[in-house]
């Protein structure tokens, strides 16, 4: 892969490509792109940017302050595998072209401030994150809502409510039961060789791959496994990640969503993450303590569960990421640590006696996240609980099942809605806005978008269960 603009330019040269895609992200973690001739991009790209209009972009500029600049990093560059003309592929930062200063509303700004804050505070200077998106693959989706009607309905040949369908050349059997995805071999998983093309289609476009497999539920439930990387990278590989899929996908005739709760009744799918902090090269979490956790990690996890309320805000920024946060399916409510058990919501991996491998997973998390951004929250939360020594208290390493009604009330959970996590991030963020990370202007804009177009809307629509519920009342 390039390195360097020279690099970049010596590869459109040699490989005669006439087109460069410049792609950024949005607020909302979706993935924004101009196409532009190769006559448009020099070396001073690379540092004053390609202009564009920024006005239409869902939570940016206003029409009267539009103009901005995209600045393409040229170790991102790969071939787009999915555009019929070669296309070179470069993921962006946003400048504003009069003050030359980075935009405080983009994302991947965001989490380049975050890093420099990080070693401004002498913890740190490198932060290794490893995502783990799970997703689902359905055959048809079909949904809608307005004044009259609301529903949705989502299909897969997998999936156990087709066990008695009449299906063309006979229905042969060997649906998915409910919780019972994981790790089946084939003819129960179909997806072997769809998943085999998104990880290889993956690794194409510069993502360290490791695995793929069927997960847990039904109805072509899947994750692809690729390696840790710092920061700004782990989330540049997630949105390159979920594009290589949805695309897969389709090309199949399949379609991907990474929606944390498609399927009613069955697990749900997460994006839980790895984190580990290092400095001059050594890694900072491995020590004496439970787990062989350090001091210095048992900080991190303590001011990663005092913010976690504010965090969900960005690491489970959707309406539908509350549906999959609930008991018995998984997932992680409850706001506490342990090396084993998976309903808490922050666990530390086995890695035997090796320094570097030691870790830890908040497994809140689901993959509707703008990366860059919960990412960032997640470390700025963390280096908060280390400046200010705040401890987690003891693990959880008790079957949550088991607790009575009194002993399970002593122990915080996640927010319940969207709106719950956001009025926490309303009433904790000065953590996220130390070192100018996130600024005041950015939350309250992110707050009151997320309210005006998701919380509030959703108020406003009948639900088609209450209409069981109460159409004969």
């Amino acid at each position: 892969m390039p390195q360097t603009p020279q690099d970049v330019l010596k590869m459109i040269q040699d490989e005669n490509i006439e087109l460069i895609d410049l792609k950024f992200v949005d607020l909302f973690g979706i993935w924004q792109h101009c196409t532009f001739h190769r006559s448009l991009i020099e070396e001073e790209s690379f540092t004053e940017g390609v202009a564009f209009d920024g006005s239409s972009i869902r939570g940016w500029k206003a029409i009267n302050a539009s103009d901005m600049a995209m600045v393409p990093d040229a170790t991102t560059a790969w071939i787009d595998p999915f555009m019929e003309v070669p296309t070179l592929s470069m993921l962006c930062a946003i400048k504003e072209p009069r003050t030359g200063e980075w935009y405080e509303r983009d994302p991947r700004s965001v989490a380049g401030k975050a890093l420099e804050y990080l070693k401004s505070t002498g913890i740190g200077d490198t932060v290794y994150c490893g995502p783990e998106p799970e997703f689902f693959v359905f055959d048809d989706i079909r949904y809608d809502q307005n004044e009259h009607e609301g529903y949705y309905h989502v299909d897969s040949s997998e999936g156990l409510w087709n066990s008695g369908r009449i299906e063309e050349g006979g229905n042969l059997g060997f649906k998915t039961g409910y919780k019972r995805g994981y790790f089946p071999v084939g003819p129960s998983d179909t997806l072997q060789n769809i998943r085999s093309e998104m990880l290889l289609t993956m690794a194409e476009c510069g993502v360290p791959i490791e695995k793929h497999h069927h997960e847990v539920g039904t109805a072509g439930q899947c994750e692809l496994g690729m390696r840790f990387a710092e920061l700004i990278q782990a989330a540049d590989n997630t949105l390159t990640y979920k594009y290589v899929i949805k695309n897969v996908a389709r090309k199949y005739g399949k379609t991907a969503t990474f929606m944390p709760k498609p399927v009613f009744n069955d697990n749900g799918s997460g994006m839980h993450t790895h984190m580990s902090i290092w400095k001059d090269g050594q890694p900072l979490f491995f020590g004496n303590n439970y787990a062989d956790l350090s001091d210095l990690a048992l900080y991190f996890i303590g001011g990663l569960l005092k913010h976690a309320p504010s965090v969900l805000a960005f690491t489970n920024p959707a309406l539908n990421s509350y549906k999959r946060l609930v008991p018995g399916f998984e997932a992680p409510v409850n706001l506490a640590y342990s090396q084993g058990n998976r309903s808490a919501s922050i666990r530390i991996p086995i890695t035997g006696s090796n320094p570097k491998a030691k870790r830890i997973e908040f497994r809140c998390p689901d993959a509707t996240s703008n990366p860059y951004l919960g990412f960032s929250a997640m470390l700025m939360a963390g280096i908060d609980g280390i400046k200010n020594k705040i401890h987690p208290g003891e693990p959880l390493d008790v079957d949550i099942y088991e607790l009575s009604p009194e002993e399970l009330s002593k122990i915080p959970s996640t927010p319940g809605s969207l709106e719950g996590a956001l009025s926490a991030l309303a009433n904790d963020h000065k953590f996220l806005t130390e070192g100018g990370v996130f600024t005041e202007d950015f939350i309250d804009n992110y707050i009151t978008y997320k309210l005006d177009n998701e919380v509030n809307p959703i108020r406003l629509r009948p639900h088609p269960f209450e209409f069981m519920l109460y159409y004969d009342a």
